[in-house]
């Protein structure tokens, strides 16, 4: 996408944090400060800015393509820890606590549309963008897991646990960047610890936090 266009999705994703009403080609354009013509353009009419709105959000969890032939487990970890960090990051921010809350408001009704795109869009799109990472981790004899599936419902579990609930739910404080470090190392080590293979003189992932802030926190476990 070129630079203007991220500005409108933007601009759609501010509008859509304020009032789901609102998200109409008129007022993502007059927000924009764009035509309407160039809307449909780009994006073909409402759904297609929604989803091009959701993956935009998405895109900012990266996944780096690794070569199984040479992989080893240092960059598997880094690759994981990376990720996680992102997801958690995206997850725990205002647009997209917003954005699954009217996701979730939109579910059993007839404004289904955005339940779907964000399904689509965000963890399932989260799922296909791992797999690759997984898979040439086992192909690298690093990982082994019978099912794809399987270890990405685990990994999703060990990086978000309940930190989304408590979010949507209304808990006022975000993580901030150490817990999300912290929260995103502990996921990495106990997803090795379930489905990695033992390697000469391997490390487990480093956490990120301090041992003495460790030992002072509360709260988030």
């Amino acid at each position: 996408m070129t630079e203007r266009q991220r500005q409108v999705l933007d601009a759609a994703l501010s509008l859509l944090v304020a009032d789901d009403e609102t998200l109409t080609m008129t007022a993502v354009a007059r927000r924009a400060s764009c035509s309407k013509e160039t809307l449909y353009k780009w994006f073909g009419g409402r759904d297609g800015l929604l989803t091009a709105t959701v993956q935009w959000q998405a895109s900012k969890v990266r996944a780096v393509p690794l070569d199984p032939h040479t992989l080893d487990r240092s960059r598997l970890e880094a690759s994981l820890l990376g990720f996680a960090t992102d997801w958690l990051t995206v997850l725990s921010g205002d647009t997209s606590i917003a954005l699954n809350r009217l996701a979730v408001g939109h579910a059993g009704t007839d404004r289904r549309d955005l339940g779907a795109i964000v399904l689509e869009n965000g963890p399932s799109a989260m799922r296909r963008r791992l797999a690759p990472i997984l898979e040439s981790g086992r192909k690298a004899g690093l990982l082994a897991f019978p099912d794809a599936d399987e270890a990405f419902s685990t990994f999703f579990g060990l990086v978000v646990r309940d930190t989304q609930i408590r979010l949507l739910l209304g808990e006022r404080a975000s993580p901030a960047g150490s817990e999300i470090g912290h929260a995103a190392a502990r996921a990495t080590r106990q997803f090795f610890a379930l489905y990695g293979l033992p390697q000469p003189g391997a490390a487990d992932v480093a956490d990120p936090t301090p041992s003495g802030q460790r030992a002072g926190q509360t709260g988030r476990k």
